[in-house]
């Protein structure tokens, strides 16, 4: 029998982990398996990162998020863009998570540091298909990509 516990040592330490990548995220998986039925993993981000808009096409493949440390925004999206719903998550706050459909665009930007989440969904692991990414949605290392989360973080300012 083994146990691991989400202490407050390992949400620091992946909080220096993501501190010290350019991405300005890191990751520390629960499964042990790529092939897993269940994807579960911690997530630290940094103001400077977000999780690209995006939908998953896998009627299977519902994702659930709960915020653990720090503050962060997600955004719902409508299929051209346009930004159709926010909600701010916090630790002890009104809302604490999110659970999203297969097939809703949504994304996730870090609005303070040290922002840390649960993240749920069905396994396995499989990276996200061209047709999951719409292509007005910038990839994290775009020119554009600076300004779009410019412009969405300026959506949680008075929140």
């Amino acid at each position: 029998m083994s146990a691991s516990f989400l202490d407050a040592d390992l949400l620091d330490g992946l909080v220096t982990q993501a501190r010290s990548v350019p991405r300005r995220r890191a990751h520390h998986n629960l499964h042990t398996d790529l092939a897993a039925p269940a994807q579960r993993l911690l997530v630290a981000m940094e103001p400077d990162s977000f999780v690209r808009p995006h939908l998953h096409l896998d009627p299977h493949k519902a994702e659930t998020l709960v915020i653990l440390r720090g503050r962060l925004g997600v955004l719902l999206f409508a299929p051209d863009g346009s930004v159709i719903g926010t909600r701010l998550l916090v630790p002890g706050g009104a809302c604490l998570g999110y659970d999203v459909a297969p097939g809703c665009l949504h994304a996730v930007i870090a609005l303070e540091p040290g922002s840390v989440f649960l993240e749920a969904k069905a396994g396995p692991y499989i990276p996200l298909a061209a047709a999951e990414i719409p292509a007005w949605s910038p990839a994290e290392d775009s020119p554009e990509a600076a300004g779009c989360l410019r412009r969405w973080a300026a959506l949680f300012t008075s929140a």
